[in-house]
């Protein structure tokens, strides 16, 4: 169901064989220790490039009918955020943080999955320093009921590491949904303070894993997840703590679920799962397990055995283990077995994390020292990083405007000299 990750995540699913820029960067900070030389790198998002300016809050959930298998004795606790058009752009210290201080300290340590999976040298990034360009908590643009998408990360990966695609999607007038999976994602942070760190280093010591079982139960969490979030939604008119406005605009008639790697896979079988999302985009995700024994044999997920009726889009890349639905027998049996409108792309000379933030990121890292240039290559592969965005962001834009808004640019109906980058599967 996933793609190959790094690190630990990397000797979860390599191991299966089969799974898998505009703005103004601030002054480089001194390292937190005060080490003479030691400097750490900072960078900046992409600038959204729809109409609107961008607000953002988060939302902290608690589900009591669930515990998670591997953190039994406790309800099932998630954050969320939300990306949505507001009045006034935010300025300066009103642009929203890219991660909480304690989230960000983690995420750049060494050994957590985020560094783990990328690659970056440990210490040597100043997360906490990185900007959006949403305002917090800013009251939502009056003008009625917007789009709703839920967006799921890859694994091992959190909320955060899709707000390049996020924000874009909001500046275009949709509601976001993004959603951290509790102790999947490298490190959720918590309003009380705690900080919830990924299991999966801890599952991998263990010497009787069944990986295969440990894949389909991320993907099931993750599913129960999305469809917890989406019960939520209708409730949240009478929550007090969220912006003016927000609860108001949300379309719940007009829902769609976009996602990278395991967060592709999510969104399709959510979709199957749940009839509330009408569309969804699989960036990288693949659908299907290893055998019993975690090493050998396919066994497909249950929405590439039974198909979708609702339109969906893949999107590929040139990893090995990637492609279009040709080379992937999770994405071929889904291509059979679906009836809905569905289209498929491959992005040339892009790496699994082509669809990710890490795509401005690490470029900016590389400069300055805190990603070697060869381990660069390895996450991003060879693709022009502004292309690799503004691809992204069309792509996805257009599938969502066509299957929520009834707004078809025809970009999705074959080739476009616009993005020769992009290969599209027949």
């Amino acid at each position: 169901m996933h793609r190959r990750g790094r690190g630990v995540a990397a000797a979860l699913l390599a191991a299966t064989a089969v799974l898998g820029v505009v703005g103004a960067p601030g002054a480089v900070a001194a390292a937190p220790d005060g080490g003479g030389a030691a400097r750490q790198a900072q960078a900046w998002l992409p600038q959204p490039t729809g109409p609107y300016p961008v607000g953002t809050t988060t939302l902290h959930l608690t589900d009591p009918s669930r515990e998670f298998r591997w953190k039994p004795g406790k309800p099932r606790e998630l954050m969320i955020s939300f990306w949505y058009p507001t009045a006034r752009p935010a300025t300066g210290r009103e642009r929203a943080p890219y991660m909480e201080r304690s989230a960000a300290d983690h995420f750049g340590s060494a050994g957590s999955v985020g560094q783990s999976d990328y690659g970056f040298e440990p210490g040597r990034t100043d997360w906490a320093g990185v900007r959006t360009h949403a305002r917090t908590d800013a009251p939502a643009l009056p003008g009625g009921k917007r789009p709703v998408v839920l967006y799921s990360a890859g694994f091992g990966d959190p909320r955060t590491w899709g707000t390049g695609l996020v924000e874009d999607l909001a500046s275009r007038g949709y509601v976001v949904v993004t959603v951290d999976h509790t102790y999947d994602a490298s490190e959720v942070a918590f309003p009380n303070g705690d900080l919830a760190t990924s299991v999966f280093p801890e599952l991998l010591g263990k010497p009787d894993l069944d990986l295969a079982d440990v894949l389909r139960t991320s993907l099931q969490t993750r599913v129960d997840d999305t469809r917890f979030v989406l019960d939520q939604l209708p409730g949240l008119c009478r929550d007090p703590k969220l912006p003016a406005g927000l609860a108001a605009s949300l379309d719940l008639d007009r829902i769609g679920m976009v996602g990278h790697s395991a967060g592709g896979s999510t969104a399709l079988q959510a979709m199957h799962d749940d009839p509330r999302i009408a569309a969804a985009v699989d960036m990288d995700g693949q659908l299907h397990f290893p055998g019993p024994d975690g090493h050998t044999g396919v066994v497909l997920t249950d929405v590439a055995a039974k198909g979708l009726t609702r339109p969906f889009l893949l999107m590929g890349t040139r990893e090995e283990d990637s492609g279009d639905y040709h080379h992937q027998p999770g994405w071929d049996a889904l291509w059979q077995h679906s009836t809905g409108w569905h289209a498929d792309v491959t992005l040339d000379g892009s790496r699994h994390a082509s669809y990710t933030d890490a795509q401005s990121l690490l470029p900016q890292l590389a400069r300055q020292g805190a990603i070697t240039p060869e381990q660069l290559g390895k996450d991003l592969g060879e693709v022009r990083p502004e292309r690799a965005v503004l691809a992204t962001r069309t792509y996805v834009a257009s599938f969502f405007d066509r299957w929520l808004r009834g707004h078809d640019d025809h970009l999705l109906d074959g080739p476009s000299p616009r993005f020769p980058e992009m290969e599209y599967a027949e």
